[in-house]
């Protein structure tokens, strides 16, 4: 049995939960500026994947940011590796952003991801792992950068790109390192609809309310055939992590992050908000 994931005392309260109903949860990342994910964020994402396995009632969860300009970005590059890696695998087995990620799409209950800002690295990994996608036309960025800064993405989005977008684009997605605006991401397959940003909440509240005054049975035992044909086992995902943290440790990483930090990485500005681009301009 795994060692449980516990939350710190000293830990900042990033993740909040509302009940709209018994049927139907939305969590809420608020971490300003940037919503980035941490080692600090994992048992506060562990809890709520937790509740969602062993409540008797949920049936949908909608995921989405309160954070302007930022679903969910990329791991925290400032946090120390130990932070990280002392912290013990989870109940499949696997590191504990892979575990989580794989329970959510494994979990008895419809997740459903509401794109508004950039999903970027780990964002884009836990959007992969909901069941659906949706995302603002205008406002919705999808993208992972870190093959451009030196680095092996951790959170299985190789295992899962190529299953839902064929493996060009996925290798787009991952090789180039750019950013993906909502209407691209609708056009590749990579969420399930871009919307006008003035009509995504109404469309996913309706769409989640809807599905939650469904039969919970149904709507696991549905699930779970469907995962069967469609979600990657869990030794595609395994490796990607210990990759990932190794990778971060090369000279060639080491350099392109410390170029990156140098011109406004992990700071509100011009850098987050056009990641794509400057990963892009490391090399030249």
């Amino acid at each position: 049995m795994s060692a449980k994931i516990s939350p710190t005392a000293t830990a900042t309260k990033q993740i909040f939960l509302a009940r709209r109903s018994p049927y139907y949860w939305r969590v809420t990342f608020d971490h300003p500026p940037l919503n980035i994910f941490g080692p600090e964020t994992i048992p506060q994402l562990n809890e709520i994947i937790t509740a969602l396995e062993t409540d008797k009632d949920v049936r949908v969860v909608v995921f989405d940011s309160a954070v302007r300009g930022f679903f969910l970005t990329h791991y925290d590059f400032l946090a120390k590796p130990e932070d990280t890696t002392r912290i013990p695998p989870g109940p499949t087995g696997l590191q504990p952003l892979p575990d989580m990620l794989v329970r959510l799409s494994r979990a008895p209950v419809v997740s459903i991801a509401s794109i508004r800002g950039r999903a970027t690295g780990v964002g884009s990994e836990l959007a992969l792992a909901c069941d659906m996608r949706f995302a603002s036309r205008e406002k919705a960025i999808l993208s992972h950068f870190e093959v451009g800064a030196g680095v092996v993405p951790g959170g299985g989005p190789m295992a899962r790109l190529p299953r839902l977008i064929g493996r060009g684009r996925a290798l787009e997605v991952l090789l180039g390192a750019d950013d993906i605006p909502g209407d691209l991401a609708e056009l590749y397959g990579y969420v399930n609809r871009s919307l006008p940003d003035a009509d995504l909440d109404g469309f996913v509240e309706s769409l989640a309310t809807r599905i939650s005054s469904f039969d919970k049975r149904a709507i696991s035992e549905t699930k779970r055939f469907a995962d069967v044909a469609s979600l990657p086992p869990d030794y595609e995902i395994a490796p990607e992590w210990d990759v990932c943290f190794a990778s971060i440790m090369r000279p060639a990483a080491q350099e392109r992050i410390k170029k990156l930090m140098e011109q406004g990485f992990h700071k509100p500005g011009d850098v987050e908000e056009r990641l794509g681009y400057y990963v892009g301009q490391l090399g030249r």
